[in-house]
Parts: C-alpha cells; sequence; structure tokens
C-alpha cells in the first residue's frame, strides 16, 4: 500500500508538471527531483510504461511516458564518456551491470530509465528509455528495443530484430513481446504490434499494428497486429485487386499451435518451417 500511494503521488507531481510544461519552473530543482524519481522507477524496474491486466488488455501508464517526455525537457545536451567512447546526449547510459546481474558484451548500450532483469544477455544492441526486458532475455547482435517496448521473459530477439518504439502521444500503446518468445532473425516488431507468450516467429517477419495475421489452415483472418501465444507464425503475402493489377500484400501466417509451455529445439522448428517450404 505504502508503493500505491508513493506511485500515485509521484503520478499526481507529473502530471501537475506536465499541465505547466509550457511554463517556467518556478522550482526547478524540486522538478527535476520528481522527474527523476519517476525515471528511477523504470530503470528499476518497479514500475512498467504498459502491462496486461487480469483480462489480458494492454494497460497504459500514460504519467511515466510523460515523466520520459519531462526528462527531454529539463535535460541539457552533454558529453559522456565510458573508457574510449565519448557521446553527445540528454540521457545517460545505463551502468553497474555486475550489481544488476546483466551480462552485457561490448558494444551494447542501454539508456537510463531502461530496465534488464536479472539474466539479460545483451550482446552489441541497443535499448531505448522506457523500454523493459525481462529476465534471462537475450537481446542479440544488432537488435534494437525502441522506448517503452515491452519485452517478456525468456526471449530471444535475434540478430537485427528492430523492436519500434512510441513516447508520443502518451496513450498510444507500445510493442508487448511475451514471455517465451523466440523472434527471428531481421523481423520488425512495432506500431503497438502484440506478440503472444511462446510464440515462435520466423525471421524476417513484419509485424505492425494493422499487418493481418492468418491461419494457415483455414484461411481466417485472426485479427490485426496481434499473433495469438503459442504457435509458430512467418511473414507471407495475400493477393489484393488493384486498379492497376492483382498484388500481394504482407500477412503474418499462424504454421502450428504449441501446447502451452512447449518449447521447440531448432531442429524441430527447423522441420515446422521446412515442410511449408520457410527458410530459417
Amino acid at each position: 500500500m505504502a508503493t500505491d500511494s508513493l506511485h500515485s503521488e509521484l503520478k499526481a507531481r507529473i502530471e501537475e508538471l506536465w499541465a505547466r510544461r509550457d511554463d517556467p519552473l518556478k522550482d526547478e530543482s524540486d522538478a527535476v527531483a520528481t522527474i527523476h524519481g519517476a525515471i528511477e522507477l523504470l530503470d528499476t524496474g518497479a514500475a512498467r510504461v504498459a502491462e496486461l491486466d487480469d483480462s489480458g488488455q494492454v494497460v497504459v501508464h500514460e504519467w511515466l511516458k510523460l515523466a520520459i517526455l519531462l526528462m527531454f525537457r529539463v535535460s541539457q545536451m552533454e558529453t559522456i564518456e565510458l573508457g574510449p567512447f565519448e557521446f553527445a546526449d540528454k540521457i545517460p547510459l545505463k551502468t553497474d551491470w555486475m550489481e544488476r546481474k546483466v551480462r552485457v558484451v561490448p558494444g551494447a548500450q542501454a539508456r537510463w530509465g531502461s530496465y534488464q532483469g536479472p539474466g539479460v544477455v545483451m550482446m552489441p544492441s541497443y535499448t531505448n528509455i522506457g523500454a523493459y526486458v525481462g529476465d534471462n532475455t537475450m537481446v542479440d547482435t544488432w537488435a534494437t528495443v525502441g522506448s517503452c517496448a515491452q519485452i517478456g521473459q525468456n526471449v530471444h530477439l535475434s540478430g537485427g530484430v528492430g523492436i519500434g518504439g512510441v513516447l508520443e502521444p502518451p496513450n498510444a500503446v507500445p510493442v508487448m513481446i511475451g514471455d517465451d518468445c523466440l523472434i527471428g532473425s531481421r523481423c520488425i516488431v512495432a506500431e503497438g504490434a502484440r506478440v503472444g507468450d511462446g510464440v515462435v516467429l520466423g525471421a524476417g517477419s513484419i509485424l505492425t499494428g494493422s499487418i493481418p495475421v492468418i491461419d494457415a489452415d483455414t484461411g481466417d483472418e485472426l485479427g490485426r497486429g496481434v499473433v495469438p501465444s503459442w504457435c509458430v507464425a512467418v511473414q507471407a503475402t495475400r493477393p489484393k485487386s488493384f486498379s492497376g493489377g492483382e498484388f500481394g500484400l504482407p500477412c503474418i501466417l499462424v504454421l502450428k499451435y504449441l501446447d502451452p509451455g512447449e518449447r521447440h529445439n531448432k531442429s524441430a522448428l527447423n522441420d515446422v518451417l521446412r515442410i511449408h517450404g520457410v527458410t530459417t
């Protein structure tokens, strides 16, 4: 209850600062402390920009996005030096990785205000402010996790994966990736798209909020921008007629449903994709 009360108080102060964001700050040091307090909640995982409620719907905590936007307003550009590297930015990079129990390979970067749970492995990659990366997840080489994106536990974001970010408008739903997912190399997941638990998303797939997701067995459209839990899904196209001719528009095709908790080993996944003529 004490934590809820603290969050409620901080939320009210952030919303008040946002309401008068164009006015000169009467007490800048107090305002900065308030904003930093909210960012610290994100940095430690004590609060998240978005999460699922009991009914499985995405709830966006807009005040935390407002805190991020305010952070950019009150922060000044400065030179940031880490070892032999120099950066020029308004937001510092995270440090103290050993204490956080996170493995960070040289070349990996994460901004303060993003969260990485214990057991996370970060290959050379980038994670932006407001993002949440759950325990034991791997952010592989050249993968990017955009601002406010929410990544579950035991996920593998393969090489070159692009997870889109969103800050404005504050009520915009960020990308949500469930637990136990394998997101294949060079996939793009953006524009508030959602991937359920246990999904294997084939290499090179593009999933946005408007991309149809189709059941391969029935041809039924399951929805747009949401891949259901525990399935294997790949990039595909479906024909659509226009005045200039018939063209193939992108979609995501669900090839197989998995039992909850089922994990594909590499050979089993290759067999599933090979049957359908998909290369890994």
